[in-house]
């Protein structure tokens, strides 16, 4: 049978019978599935809070310094044209002064007064090409000079500048637009 005695035996019995380990003794594992269980409702809660967010751009240069209203490439008079948003209307100044209510002439006051509560872009339109076709000097000219009350929202002032940028038939009016700051 076997050669070994009780002892050896016994030995090896007792070194074969699997043994209860501490748990602190474990073989390293470590559970991740907590945690992955949190990383994932964090994931889901921010792609559930984000807000999309569109971003668009308006073409403009910075103003230049000068001007003084005669082109500097030419002894022609330039057109100057400035649009003040305000909470009563739009007022508009030119080169030869403030543009008068209905766009009549020269004169103080509001160019386009609102109208129904909402300012008049069909008028100012209007106005803006009536101003271009004042001169055939005027014909040339590309350029206005926007500026705004601070409580003026942005979607007035972008409608401001798309009134100005093309006539009714689609010939260009002012395309490039100089922002200022009023006193």
């Amino acid at each position: 049978m076997s050669n070994l005695s009780a002892a050896q035996r016994s030995k090896v019995r007792r070194s074969s019978q699997t043994a209860e380990l501490d748990p602190s003794e474990e073989g390293g594992e470590l559970n991740i599935v907590p945690f992955l269980d949190i990383i994932i409702n964090i994931l889901i809660f921010v792609l559930a809070t984000v807000s999309v967010t569109f971003i668009t751009s308006i073409q403009s240069r910075a103003p230049s310094a000068g001007g003084g209203g005669v082109r500097k490439d030419q002894d022609k008079q330039a057109l100057n044209l400035t649009v003040f948003i305000t909470n009563p209307g739009i007022s508009i100044k030119a080169s030869g002064g403030n543009i008068a209510s209905g766009c009549t002439g020269q004169g103080g006051g509001i160019t386009i007064p609102v109208k129904s509560g909402q300012h008049d872009y069909v008028a100012l339109t209007e106005c803006a090409l009536k101003l271009k076709k004042a001169s055939p000097e005027f014909a040339d000219e590309t350029q206005f000079s926007v500026a705004a009350n601070p409580d003026t929202d942005y979607q007035t002032i972008i409608s401001v500048m798309d009134a100005l940028r093309n006539a009714p038939n689609g010939d260009a009016l002012f395309e490039e637009v100089n922002f200022k700051v009023p006193r």
